[in-house]
């Protein structure tokens, strides 16, 4: 099998998340048939949907893998699992939480899984990271990241001084 180019959002907001970010690349890097490409700086920002909650840090992985798009996802979900994950409300606090954004060029629209994903280019958490580290990414039929990033606001979004450039 071919590896592709994929994409995955990291966002921690409870126990210490820079920390569990850290934890979560990690495992990304232990995935079969994977390798972590490069790693996006980490972004503090303000909560999206639920405004009751801690600040969320969060980045970008791009990620090397011969695992097709749904083995991926079910591979996100069990990592999430095992840092503790747990799903009480939507858009509530977590200790991690791994989006599948972008696999190579793959449209997909299943009950599972929708790539590209559909909201990625309303959420600033999600493209300035995306655009730090891709920013030619062209994502159909919004533009290219950088662009989309450039596009959104900057209030409440935060570059950290720490830093994960290295592949792990």
């Amino acid at each position: 099998m071919t590896a592709e180019r994929a994409f995955v959002a990291l966002g921690s907001n409870l126990d210490e998340p820079a920390r569990q970010l850290g934890v979560a690349i990690e495992a990304l890097a232990c995935l079969p048939a994977t390798r972590v490409l490069q790693v996006s700086g980490f972004y503090r920002t303000a909560p999206w949907g639920d405004a009751d909650q801690p600040d969320f840090v969060n980045a970008v992985a791009l990620l090397e893998t011969a695992l097709p798009p749904l083995p991926l996802l079910d591979a996100l979900l069990t990592i999430e699992q095992q840092m503790g994950r747990v799903r009480t409300r939507r858009y509530g606090p977590r200790v991690i939480d791994l989006d599948l954004l972008a696999h190579g060029d793959t449209l997909m629209d299943s009950p599972r899984l929708v790539l590209p994903h559909p909201r990625m280019h309303e959420r600033a958490f999600v493209m300035w990271p995306l655009a730090e580290i891709a920013p030619d990414l062209v994502l159909a039929p919004w533009g290219r990241a950088a662009e989309i990033a450039a596009s959104l606001p900057a209030e409440g979004i935060a570059r950290l001084e720490q830093r994960r450039q290295q592949p792990v």
